[in-house]
């Protein structure tokens, strides 16, 4: 009985489907165009957000420091956010189609780290931030509330805040772990094929 088996010959020969590249790079596109699409979205949105929120600080005078500390957090996540979260555009900007595959999957993982950072550190200060922010700025209109009420537009403040945190964040986290490995694992497929 011969014990000597050719693995490689054997696995060189099966049928399976090979990823299409065109079909590929199509997907890389569509993913580098809408994740600029959102960066762009979230510029807008977070930089309209700090001037409204400006403008009410100086539209209505806040009178206690705890509510002028409050917005001061509250613009101050939404920048320092805003200043890690664009440097993203460079990361997307260098994806084109004139690289190799090698260059693809090196800059996917470049996006799937700067992403992670983004997921941890930077939304875990940016919620911290904002939380603290809007907690200390309602101190000044809830302390002219009555008690009940000014617990319940705290503890529905909070539960809004703990529904983005605990169920929003990770499903959103999910999804866009989701799009790069599968574009992370195609790329590499093709880069085993490839070395073959």
């Amino acid at each position: 009985m011969d014990t000597n088996i050719d693995f490689k010959n054997i696995w060189k020969q099966q049928t399976s489907p090979k990823p299409n590249i065109e079909e590929l790079i199509n997907r890389l596109k569509k993913f580098k165009n809408e994740n600029l699409r959102k960066l762009v979205i979230t510029n807008i949105l977070l930089i309209a957000t700090c001037l409204c929120i400006a403008f009410i600080w100086y539209h209505y005078q806040p009178q206690l420091i705890s509510t002028k500390i409050g917005i001061v957090l509250v613009i101050l996540a939404m920048v320092i956010f805003l200043l890690a979260y664009n440097r993203m555009f460079t990361v997307f900007y260098k994806i084109d189609n004139t690289q190799s595959n090698h260059e693809y999957l090196q800059n996917l993982y470049q996006v799937k780290n700067q992403q992670k950072f983004m997921q941890t550190t930077m939304l875990n200060l940016y919620f911290i931030m904002l939380s603290s922010g809007i907690c200390l700025y309602m101190y000044e209109y809830t302390s002219k509330m009555s008690s009940v009420s000014g617990i319940l537009a705290y503890a529905l403040t909070l539960i809004w805040i703990g529904f983005n945190w605990f169920y929003i964040r990770p499903k959103t986290i999910k999804k866009q772990e989701g799009k790069i490995d599968g574009l992370i694992n195609k790329f590499e497929e093709i880069n085993n094929q490839l070395k073959d």
